[in-house]
């Protein structure tokens, strides 16, 4: 049964509880409980995902381009290389051909450190603030529609499980 946003009934099962049913079915002697959870949070990461691609793609930027901009819009300096790694998630190697690639289309501007010569920083361009200025109010509604059956409560209480969970499997 579709709800009026257009998505399913929250207490409606879903493909997740399928995918747990036919689990339990084929592996009777093991407890499938956890994909009820971690099932559900890659679906709604998938999707999440899948969503911002398709916002992305007019931008002609990746995911994952998308991510170093956002660690620099977020920073109120330029920033060294590692510490966008740290704040990403992504490899140093792949955050070198990012902003290699940022840097060439006009997004970011690589220079080096005046203190010390050997440190390259990166900084935002005046064209990829504002591809960040664009997309983010799209991505923040977005993430808000995907919240928005949840009291503030709920919000509360599901990232502070989620933080347990995120804290448990580690970086």
């Amino acid at each position: 049964m579709n709800s009026p946003g257009g998505g399913h009934a929250p207490d409606a099962p879903d493909l997740v509880d399928r995918i747990q049913r036919e689990w339990a079915q084929a592996y009777p002697a093991l407890d499938v409980r956890p994909v009820g959870v971690l099932g559900r949070i890659h679906h709604i990461a998938a999707v999440s995902s899948h969503r911002l691609d398709r916002h992305l793609e007019p931008h002609g930027v990746t995911r994952s381009e998308y991510d170093v901009l956002g660690a620099l819009a977020r920073s109120d300096r330029p920033l060294r290389a590692s510490e966008v790694v740290s704040t990403t998630m992504l490899s140093g190697a792949s955050i070198t051909k990012i902003t290699e690639s940022l840097s060439r289309r006009g997004l970011l501007e690589r220079r080096k450190s005046e203190r010390d010569g050997r440190v390259v920083l990166l900084e935002l361009t005046a064209q990829g603030r504002a591809l960040v200025d664009d997309e983010l109010p799209r991505r923040l509604a977005d993430d808000e529609r995907a919240l928005a059956g949840l009291t503030p409560a709920e919000r509360e209480s599901l990232a502070a499980l989620l933080r347990k969970i995120s804290a448990a499997v580690g970086s």
